[in-house]
């Protein structure tokens, strides 16, 4: 049998797509049902919706679309070529938005949903790992997202919607984000091992304005809070190296190719000196934010309350 066109379609092919798609989708379910059933009366009864409904749902769509889908005998039909073809879409469409449902469903589950938490590159091999264990020991079948990235980068995925939660530094003060301050991490000064500061526990920072610097990039928090201490001190870092990674320039440090202001190190590295800094205060606030007006699901509250009662006692 060769499908008619209808003369009186709704839709002209150069319908936007957006406006197709809105005309459309609303019956794709009642259209799938007709088609598995063959038969009108069967469908609504399966489908819980008034035979009326569903045979001027299905006279829409044929109109809207210009095509006929079914071959119609009393209230059995058949399906024409056009909507067979028309039916292997309409199911890949209905079973990928049936998948969608039950992944956001079940990413809210309170017991087994789950959290895309971002952090700092150097809270990633000690910090971070502890509050997720200590978080799992009462919520043991949460599912996190882990990412890593400087702080800026971690504030446009907050609000892209890609985080719920970031650890960062320093603290975000913009009107779209709520932070809180959870702790604070010092910062010391790290020298080569045979360095003529690195027999001495203590330094000012004025001390090292003729040092060559490594330092991590512009647009990291960590960047940004040594350019203003060395400021502080009178003086502006010669900087030799560019990084990403604090450990990466822990080892520029250790290879002789000049100093750096960093947190404290997970595990001890060989072949520097970590003094601390007496002038000016060279410390750095951690805190955590999310997006202001942002609704949570159960997980990520769950988790929000659980940095936040970390206050003070965030960093091991």
């Amino acid at each position: 049998m060769v499908h008619q066109q209808r003369s009186a379609a709704r839709l002209s092919p150069s319908s936007d797509t957006e406006d197709i798609v809105t005309a459309l989708a609303p019956r794709l379910s009642y259209f799938a049902g007709v088609a598995r059933t063959e038969h009108v009366t069967r469908a609504a009864q399966e489908m819980q919706v008034p035979q009326s409904t569903l045979s001027r749902a299905m006279v829409r769509l044929e109109q809207d679309l210009g095509v006929d889908l079914f071959a119609r005998r009393g209230r059995t039909v058949s399906l024409t070529p056009a909507g067979r073809t028309f039916l292997a879409s309409v199911e890949r469409a209905l079973a990928e938005i049936e998948r969608a449902a039950e992944e956001v469903r079940a990413d809210a589950d309170p017991a087994t949903g789950k959290v895309a938490f971002g952090f700092l590159h150097t809270m990633g091999a000690e910090t971070v790992p502890g509050l997720l264990h200590a978080f799992r020991a009462d919520h043991p079948r949460v599912r996190f997202t882990l990412v890593q990235n400087y702080g800026e980068a971690m504030i446009e995925r907050l609000r892209s919607g890609e985080l719920d939660l970031c650890l960062t530094s320093p603290v975000p003060d913009a009107p779209d984000l709520v932070a809180r301050r959870l702790d604070e991490q010092k910062l010391r000064l790290v020298v080569p091992a045979d360095h003529r500061l690195a027999t001495r526990r203590r330094v000012r920072l004025a001390e090292a304005a003729e040092e060559i610097f490594v330092t991590l990039e512009p647009g990291y928090g960590l960047r940004r809070i040594t350019d203003d201490l060395c400021q502080q001190a009178g003086f502006r870092p010669r900087i030799a190296f560019e990084g990403e990674e604090a450990e990466t320039l822990r080892g520029l440090v250790a290879a002789g190719l000049g100093v750096a202001l960093l947190p404290p190190p997970a595990v001890p590295r060989p072949g520097v000196a970590e003094l601390t800094v007496t002038s000016p205060r060279a410390a750095r606030e951690i805190g955590v934010a999310w997006l202001d007006g942002h609704p949570d699901t159960p997980p990520v509250a769950a988790f929000k309350r659980f940095l936040l009662a970390r206050k003070g006692n965030l960093l091991p």
